[in-house]
C-alpha cells in the first residue's frame, strides 16, 4: 500500500511539474481536481475545465475514475455526472500509464475527437451527427463560460449584475482576483 501511494504523490507532484493546477479534497492522494485547458486546434480551445479525479485503491492496476466538475457539452462525457467514457481509462486501462498522459494525451485528444457513435450525452452525439453547426455552437457556448464557472469567488468580492449575452456590468475591481479581472476586461470587448 505505500508503493501505491508514493506512485500516487509522485504522479500529483509531476501534474504539477507540468503547469496542472491541482487541488486536494480532504489532502488526500486519492480524490482531487485538476484544471484542464482545451486543447488547441479545438472546438475546446480557450476553455478551461475542473476535472474531478479518484484513484482506487488498487491504483495504478486499477484505472482512475475521472468526471468533468464543470459542465461541458461533449457526446462522451454525461451531461449530470460529468462522468467520461474513453477506452483508456476502462477497459484498455494499463499500469503503465500515469496522470500526466491521462492530462497531457489522453483528455485532449478525448476533446479534439468526439466519438458520437458511443455517446453518454445522446444529445450532443445526435446535433454532432445531424447538426453540425448547432453541435458545435453549444460546444462554444460550454466553451466560453467555462473559465468563469470554475472560480471560487466569495459574494461579498465580486457583484456581478448580467447583461445581454453575459456580459458583467460592474465589479469591484480592487477586490476581484486579477485573472477575473482580465476574464471580465475580454468579455466587455
Amino acid at each position: 500500500m505505500s508503493s501505491s501511494n508514493d506512485r500516487r504523490q509522485r504522479e500529483i507532484m509531476d501534474l504539477m511539474m507540468k503547469d496542472f493546477k491541482v487541488e486536494l479534497v480532504n489532502d488526500s492522494v486519492k480524490e482531487f481536481f485538476v484544471e484542464l485547458h482545451g486543447p488547441e486546434d479545438s472546438l475546446y480551445q480557450g476553455g478551461v475545465w475542473r476535472v474531478r479525479v479518484e484513484l482506487p485503491d488498487d491504483y495504478p492496476v486499477k484505472s482512475p475514475s475521472i468526471g468533468f466538475a464543470t459542465k461541458i457539452f461533449h457526446p462522451n462525457v454525461d451531461g449530470l455526472s460529468g462522468s467520461v467514457c474513453l477506452n483508456l481509462l476502462n477497459q484498455d486501462w494499463s499500469s503503465v500509464f500515469d496522470l500526466v498522459m491521462v492530462f497531457k494525451d489522453f483528455l485532449p485528444r478525448f476533446l479534439k475527437e468526439p466519438n458520437p457513435d458511443d455517446p453518454m450525452n445522446p444529445e450532443a452525439a445526435e446535433l454532432m451527427i445531424h447538426d453540425r453547426p448547432a453541435y458545435e455552437q453549444r460546444v462554444k457556448g460550454c466553451t466560453q463560460l467555462s473559465p468563469i464557472a470554475h472560480l471560487k469567488i466569495k459574494p461579498h468580492n465580486c457583484f456581478l449584475i448580467p447583461k445581454k449575452h453575459n456580459i458583467v456590468r460592474h465589479t469591484q475591481s480592487h477586490k476581484v482576483p486579477v485573472l477575473l479581472r482580465r476574464i471580465l476586461q475580454a468579455m466587455k470587448r
